[in-house]
């Protein structure tokens, strides 16, 4: 009976350590989407910024590293991170204080670079996934800003 105990306890603790090591080493390609899109860098872009607008959704800002790395003396392929906002979701959480923290998170970033291989990706935050992990109000919201993304992104996405 005591070598069951000591074998069960050993198994559980063993699936733990196991089970630890598989979420270390999934979570940032969970926490991160990463596509390939169907244009070059600069279509892209266009496609981006008119799929944003059809959608309702606002661009505040739009970062380009490429040409801010360039200041510093750094010569980087193209990057170009989007700041997307839709007021009406921010608003849902930037009105309620218990939730205003979440404001870090925001607005959503979109990012298009291009890799040594010659083609254009599209990065984001799997803010869905990380919404799981927060209050019914920043789920709600995490989760309907996630898919509305997803729509604005499948115009320029390469179909898998």
């Amino acid at each position: 009976m005591k070598n069951l105990l000591i074998s069960g306890f050993t198994g559980l603790i063993l699936g733990i350590i196991l089970m630890g090591a598989v979420i270390y080493n999934m979570a940032p390609s969970m926490m991160i989407l990463v596509d390939e899109s169907k244009y070059d860098f600069e279509q892209t872009t266009i496609e981006l910024e008119k799929s944003i607008k059809e959608n309702g959704w606002s661009m505040p800002a739009v970062h380009d590293l490429q040409k801010s790395m360039k200041k510093f003396g750094h010569d980087i392929k193209s990057v170009k991170v989007y700041e997307l906002c839709h007021p009406t979701h921010a608003n849902k959480i930037l009105q309620a204080d218990d939730e205003r923290s979440v404001a870090s998170l925001m607005p959503c970033r979109v990012a298009i670079y291009e890799k040594n291989d010659g083609n254009t990706y599209i990065s984001r935050m799997n803010s869905g996934l990380m919404a799981k992990t927060m209050g019914k109000l920043i789920n709600d919201v995490m989760n309907d800003a996630s898919a509305e993304n997803e729509v604005i992104l499948n115009a320029i996405l390469k179909k898998k």
